[in-house]
């Protein structure tokens, strides 16, 4: 699966969310695979990698226990994705 092809499938799970919601990343890797865990499980890594690059791009936030993270790859455990962070008041 191409990098764009999951990018796409993030933005377009997020866009289905109602705002202030998350996905897991596993979301996105059914999405693209299929529900068997032999099938998405293996696409993980790359979903991390292309969330990554969406949040260097400012173009989501990844999450850990409600706290935005560095970086999805280095995350240990359970991450969320969620739309960027609203602009404060200006």
């Amino acid at each position: 699966m191409n990098h764009a092809a999951i990018e796409r499938a993030i933005l377009a799970l997020l866009d289905g969310r109602a705002p202030g919601k998350t996905i897991c990343p596993s979301e996105v890797a059914r999405a693209l695979a299929g529900d068997a865990p032999a099938q998405w499980r293996p696409m993980m890594p790359a979903v991390r990698a292309a969330a990554d690059l969406l949040a260097r791009e400012g173009r989501l936030r990844v999450l850990q226990r409600g706290q935005a993270v560095a970086s999805a790859v280095q995350a240990v455990g359970p991450i969320r994705l969620a739309r960027p962070a609203p602009p404060g008041p200006g």
